[in-house]
């Protein structure tokens, strides 16, 4: 067993539980649209970040370091990704006569993580801090992926079942205006964690 197991489920539980783009889009569209449309975002986030830290091990975070005007360029094209979803997320329009389709799509949340500035900044930190080049290389490897699809699943999914139930609450069309104004806004204030 990796004698770091604790510490790095300790660090993947804090940075995937607390607050971020994928996890407050992942309250919107439970909220909006419930568990099963939401199923795309889910993988796209489980798969995209999983594949982001495989990446980082097997040799992407060298390039990062050699050139780290990449990862400034990645910051500012996933702050830009951002705000045009805030964007969406705030003028989505409500009617239940209408079916709604979840503004968020597999191929887009996939592609985003590779954007997602927490997401890269905490990949690089747990690949550079827990991953060892040397004979143990392999299994140190597979302790963070493992436990990056471990923590990225369950995270994903409680943000989603929470907008889910807060929709309990959804008692007018005004109460979720509000709502997805909040979740614009909580967005918009991730995106200006990255550059604090």
């Amino acid at each position: 067993m990796h004698p770091e197991i604790i510490s790095i489920s300790l660090f993947w539980f804090v940075t995937a539980f607390t607050p971020g783009p994928n996890n407050i889009v992942a309250s919107y569209s439970g909220f909006n649209f419930g568990l099963i449309k939401t199923i795309p975002h889910i993988l796209g986030v489980i798969l995209g970040f999983t594949t982001l830290v495989f990446l980082l091990t097997i040799g992407l975070i060298n390039v990062f370091k050699l050139y780290p005007i990449i990862q400034e360029i990645l910051r500012y094209l996933g702050t830009a990704f951002l705000i045009y979803l805030a964007y969406k997320i705030s003028f989505s329009q409500f009617s239940e006569n209408k079916l709604k389709e979840n503004p968020v799509k597999f191929i887009e949340t996939f592609l985003f993580q590779f954007l997602n500035p927490k997401g890269v900044i905490v990949g690089i930190i747990v690949v550079s801090t827990y991953v060892e080049t040397g004979e143990n290389y392999f299994l140190y490897s597979l302790w963070v992926i493992v436990l990056a699809v471990l923590f990225s699943s369950t995270s994903i999914i409680s943000w989603t079942l929470l907008g889910k139930f807060l929709r309990k609450f959804a008692t007018n069309d005004k109460f979720i205006k509000y709502f997805n104004y909040a979740m614009s806004i909580l967005l918009l204030g991730s995106v200006i964690t990255f550059y604090l």
